[in-house]
């Protein structure tokens, strides 16, 4: 501990409270001390303590010719018994032995020698396993992204060669901007890595090798290389280490996609709608494609667990897992309804959010009331300025893609468009609160 004559910090190591120097004996009253190393008087052993056995001999006080076994905190040096007692130009300073300020030193030192040894075995993980599993992420996304492409543009190669060709090349870019960004990290990291080890190094190097003062007479050294560890900041996570999706994201790509889809027989998908869920305000036609709403429960239905009991909904009978789907609602009779798609997770009982379209996150609706559109997803609702009311709503569901398109097949207009992430089994859902809606075959 520090001690401070003044009363700044407590202890016992000031001066004062340690036995001060003998009196000197008068010439001829006994023998004299053994001279120190130096013309001036020897040390005082009362105050200072020896260096530490195997230590460089200690310097020497210019002013007393003693031992620097002291270090004063005020003005940042050592100093001798004499500078540190009573009368001497340290006497009401904050003083602490040289040998203790020393220790404090090499804690600091060991201190900080493990948090870079933590640093750098972190700095190795993150180069180790996240960038190379970014790398890896990045090129298989790239080339999914590349198959995606040359599979729609294969539907239209005639019309769009040429926005085949600048899609490729910005994936390509994309990727090899990933990759870059990649690389780049690596160098940076690397670099970083031989800063701490050098670093390290050279405070291990200290520790070994210099004594109390020399240790003292470099502490100013020792702090700026502490700060130069701390400036070298933690990795963390970027975007630009990943591949960017938006690359390939084309409005004439899209639409001309989805006409071709709904345009071709094969592209269309037989969807039937689930007699069991459909809510008892709806009315099923023979064929299952119609729903008409009825302001009055039915009492005919039975109360099927997989029923919605309250909210106007139904599913259809099929779920898909994989693939491209497509289907066309006739929605132009009613100013009031919800098409698109939910998971099997979807809740049927009760008035609740849950079980509501759009409201949670197990469905994904367009929805219509009277001139409102909008795109509805957990509880997130987006505006949607239509110029017209369409009258049949094209729905196409891309799980490999991740894209959920709602389009006008009339006006060959994309609605809105949904990315993201979804379960393993989607149904089409309908619900409707104002005449009827039907399936197109």
């Amino acid at each position: 501990m520090s001690a401070d004559v003044s009363g700044s910090e407590s202890g016992s190591e000031s001066p004062e409270s340690e036995p001060g120097p003998e009196p000197r004996p008068k010439p001829g009253s006994g023998p004299e001390p053994e001279p120190g190393p130096g013309p001036g008087p020897g040390p005082r052993p009362e105050l200072g303590r020896e260096s530490r056995q195997g230590s460089e001999p200690s310097q020497l006080c210019p002013e007393h010719c003693e031992p620097l076994s002291w270090f004063c905190l005020s003005e940042r040096r050592p100093v001798c018994a004499t500078c540190a007692g009573f009368g001497g130009r340290c006497h009401r300073h904050r003083i602490r032995r040289a040998e203790e300020h020393a220790e404090k030193l090499r804690n600091k030192i060991v201190d900080q020698c493990e948090r870079l040894q933590l640093q750098s075995a972190g700095i190795t993980k993150y180069v180790a396993e996240v960038l190379e599993g970014k790398n890896q992420k990045a090129v298989m996304m790239a080339s999914a992204a590349r198959e995606l492409v040359i599979q729609r543009l294969s539907l239209v190669r005639s019309l769009c060669e040429s926005e085949e060709q600048r899609l490729l090349e910005q994936v390509h870019e994309e990727e090899e901007r990933a990759h870059q960004s990649i690389l780049t990290q690596r160098v940076h990291w690397a670099d970083a890595l031989q800063k701490l080890d050098t670093l390290r190094n050279s405070m291990v190097d200290m520790l070994t090798h210099l004594n109390d003062l020399q240790l003292i007479q470099k502490e100013q050294e020792i702090f700026e290389r502490a700060e130069e560890a701390e400036g070298i900041l933690e990795p963390q996570d970027s975007e630009k280490l990943s591949f960017n999706e938006k690359c390939t994201w084309s409005p004439l790509l899209t639409q001309l996609w989805a006409t071709s889809v709904l345009g071709s027989l094969s592209g269309m998908e037989e969807v039937l709608i689930d007699e069991r869920t459909v809510s008892p305000l709806l009315h099923l036609s023979e064929d299952r494609r119609t729903l008409a709403f009825n302001a009055k429960k039915s009492k005919a239905c039975s109360d099927d667990p997989e029923r919605f009991d309250y909210w106007p909904n139904a599913l259809a009978a099929t779920a898909f897992q994989t693939g491209l789907h497509a289907w066309i609602v006739n929605v132009k009779h009613s100013c009031a309804y919800k098409v698109g798609v939910a998971s099997a997770q979807l809740p049927r009982k009760g008035p609740g959010n849950d079980c509501r379209l759009g409201h949670n996150a197990f469905s994904w609706v367009f929805s219509r009331y009277d001139q409102e559109f909008c795109f509805s997803h957990n509880g997130q609702h987006e505006p949607l300025a239509l110029l017209r009311c369409p009258a049949q709503l094209g729905i196409l569901l891309d799980l490999q893609a991740g894209e959920l398109v709602f389009y006008d097949p009339i006006s060959g207009t994309v609605l809105h468009i949904y990315r993201g992430s979804f379960p393993e089994r989607l149904f089409p859902v309908f619900a409707v609160a104002d005449h009827i809606i039907s399936i197109l075959r």
